[in-house]
């Protein structure tokens, strides 16, 4: 007897569809029974993936009732196919952010609790090893008491990204495009943010979305941090190129964390530890870094399987639609923040 594989269907088979494709593929526990896509020239992929193909995820839904679903649509149209999803008793991992708008995130929690059905959210920096394993230093309490956090992601797209015009927009902004990753990491690690000042700015490309953000944070712990964002400057500095996740950008393995603590400070993401020597820790020792082993591992795949693992109540969701609903809410507050010139408390 083989192994029992959890039934998936992917709805939208762009880049980030394709991404979660080969996650699958990786995964022995999940079998990919179909994918939708209102553009007919993805019945090709789906054919290649021997899964069968849709226009519309009700039709599908209806004809192969999968166990869970991925939803990888564009962010304004998540809804209907989560919703249709969970109507269908499917499991449902949908993409970053988890809705456009609050409104549309109550939603689909709402319908998640009716149907008693999980909602898990993209936001697959969770799934990385170095991630989980800042998570163990901190819980086990290495760093002593954690008191503050600085981040920096800033690189300069390319002017092709742009030939999209809908990337110019404030909608498709680093704001919620990329800055809500790093919120979702912080509050991963820091715990719960309570307040928020925010100055954002534009003017280096002629576009009317921000291009700069600067952030300090505080968090329900008592913990401070900072943030520096930026779509029109070379650097070294961002988690794609750090961690090397994406291929598409050369990696450069610069640290774009540190996080600083009573007893101990920690560079992320290669995890050098900086401690003191002696008995009582201060700046008159000698202080040096321990690099603290780490694998790197395929955060997606392990997404997809902690996915289905959830799907089988093997495992609570690491991150559910309440959860990511915060991460957004926090991420909406940025423009508040900096158009009111105000912190916004939560």
């Amino acid at each position: 007897m083989g192994q029992h594989k959890t039934r998936l269907g992917l709805v939208g088979a762009g880049t980030i569809g394709k991404r979660h494709l080969q996650a699958i593929s990786e995964v022995t526990q999940a079998e990919l029974v179909a994918i939708v896509d209102t553009d007919p020239l993805a019945q090709s992929i789906a054919t290649k993936a021997n899964a069968s193909f849709f226009s519309s995820a009700s039709q599908m839904l209806s004809e192969i009732h999968p166990d869970g679903v991925i939803v990888c649509t564009p962010t304004e149209v998540h809804l209907e196919p989560v919703l249709s999803s969970l109507e269908f008793n499917a499991h449902v991992l949908v993409e970053k952010p988890i809705a456009p708008s609050l409104e549309e995130a109550q939603q689909i929690i709402e319908f998640s609790k009716r149907f008693n059905r999980q909602v898990l959210v993209g936001h697959h920096r969770r799934y990385s090893e170095q991630m989980q394993q800042t998570k163990r230093i901190m819980e086990n309490g290495v760093l002593g008491e954690l008191v503050g956090v600085t981040g920096i992601w800033a690189v300069r797209k390319a002017d092709s990204y742009f030939e999209l015009g809908w990337r110019k927009q404030r909608s498709s902004g680093p704001v919620l495009i990329n800055l809500i990753h790093e919120i979702d990491t912080l509050r991963y690690v820091c715990g719960e943010i309570v307040s928020l000042s925010a100055k954002v700015s534009k003017g280096i490309r002629d576009h009317p979305k921000e291009e700069t953000i600067a952030l300090l944070l505080e968090f329900h712990s008592g913990v401070l941090g900072t943030f520096l964002l930026s779509d029109v400057t070379p650097s070294p500095w961002s988690w794609e190129q750090a961690t090397g996740e994406n291929p598409n950008f050369p990696k450069t393995s610069q640290n774009i964390y540190r996080f600083i603590g009573s007893k101990a400070s920690l560079d992320f993401p290669n995890l050098l530890l900086w401690r003191h020597a002696g008995n009582e820790p201060d700046w008159f020792h000698e202080i040096s870094p321990e690099v603290i082993e780490s694998e790197i591992g395929d955060a997606y795949a392990e997404q997809i399987r902690h996915f289905c693992a959830v799907i089988n109540g093997k495992e609570q969701p690491r991150i559910s639609a309440v959860d990511a609903t915060k991460t957004l809410k926090a991420t909406l507050a940025v423009f508040e923040a900096s158009e009111k010139g105000v912190g916004i408390q939560f």
